[in-house]
């Protein structure tokens, strides 16, 4: 079957509209889409993928985060739709902002993309795969267990015969990626989905657009996978990412050792006898001295001294001393210390 439609008409819509309360409190006013991984931040692996498309692309937001991202969007040429809500008690939820961008932008087909996903496939081999049908980028997560999270796919060929979303006892290991075509008629339903569907889990409307005869195909892909719903997946994908260091302007004693692949941001200070990496990210304007980091994210102007970070996440302003913190996650302005 050949697709006899206008690929050039599709939009792009990238999901940012979540209020990642997983990741509380590094996401409580930080975006999740905008969190860095490496020296870039997530948006901007997914649109150098959709740059490649030459398409018109679109994100979707809230009110409560657009100040990040129009700045954001102005520099890199992308238009927003920002929804009229400011708390996950009221937002629309991903259909409900489909439906919203439908409502702005008109009828057509859509390349829908989750704002917290990092994929290894090109889009442009994606599009290639779209044949006029609904089509689902999926990938194997090789654990049953860790299907449960997800929605979980079953195949015959490269068509979609069972879709369940987060299934107590999943039928395969393969999963839904948050990266989806919908064709302009799927599109159109979405009305009629939204008067008793769940509006905030694309797998819940793919389920019911099965059951409605809907044809729908998927693409396999390999390499890698990460939804940054965790603090775990937000971790390896910059294991995976971080292929390089970037060190900007920073002072460093000639004690300290930096073990690649890192990023420091600019004004950083790593004093002392401290390690920093492999894996680091050390934020702007951060003070390091006597301590050993790696395998961990420290957001801009955080102190920490005497102490080792193994695995964990620290947000802006926190202040650390003479502990060590193994797969810990510190909200922003913490003070945490335990005595000499």
């Amino acid at each position: 079957m050949k697709y006899v439609g206008t690929v050039s008409a599709m939009k792009v819509l990238i999901m940012a509209g979540g209020y990642a309360t997983r990741l509380w409190p590094i996401t409580k006013d930080n975006p999740k889409a905008l969190l860095p991984v490496g020296n870039k931040v997530i948006l901007d692996y997914i649109l150098e993928k959709v740059d490649e498309l030459g398409l018109e692309a679109y994100i979707s937001t809230n009110r409560f985060f657009e100040m990040h991202f129009r700045p954001y969007a102005e520099r890199n040429g992308i238009n927003l739709i920002v929804e009229d809500t400011l708390h996950e008690e009221e937002k629309l939820g991903t259909i409900g902002a489909m439906k919203k961008a439908v409502e702005e932008l008109g009828s057509d087909d859509y390349l829908i993309i989750a704002g917290d996903n990092l994929f290894s496939f090109s889009l442009v081999d994606f599009l290639k795969a779209y044949d006029g049908r609904t089509l689902i980028a999926v990938y194997d997560v090789g654990d049953l267990e860790l299907a449960k999270r997800y929605g979980v796919v079953v195949l015959e060929g490269d068509r979609v015969i069972s879709f369940q979303e987060k299934p107590a006892e999943p039928k395969s290991t393969l999963v839904s990626t948050g990266v989806y075509i919908f064709p302009r008629r799927v599109m159109e339903k979405i009305d009629e989905y939204l008067s008793d569907g769940n509006k905030d889990s694309p797998g819940y409307f793919i389920q019911w657009l099965l059951e409605k005869g809907e044809d729908i195909r998927a693409y396999r892909f390999s390499e890698y996978w990460y939804d940054i719903g965790s603090a775990d997946s937000y971790l390896e994908a910059l294991k995976t990412l971080l292929r390089e260091s970037h060190v900007e302007e920073i002072q460093i004693s000639p004690y300290a050792k930096i073990i690649p692949p890192v990023v420091i941001k600019k004004g950083a200070k790593i004093l002392g006898r401290s390690i920093i990496g492999p894996y680091a990210y050390i934020g702007e304007e951060c003070v390091i001295e006597n301590s050993d980091i790696s395998d961990s994210i420290v957001f801009r102007k955080t102190i920490i001294r005497n102490s080792t970070i193994w695995r964990s996440i620290i947000d802006e302003k926190c202040e650390i001393r003479n502990l060590e913190l193994r797969k810990s996650l510190v909200g922003g302005h913490a003070k945490i210390q335990r005595g000499e």
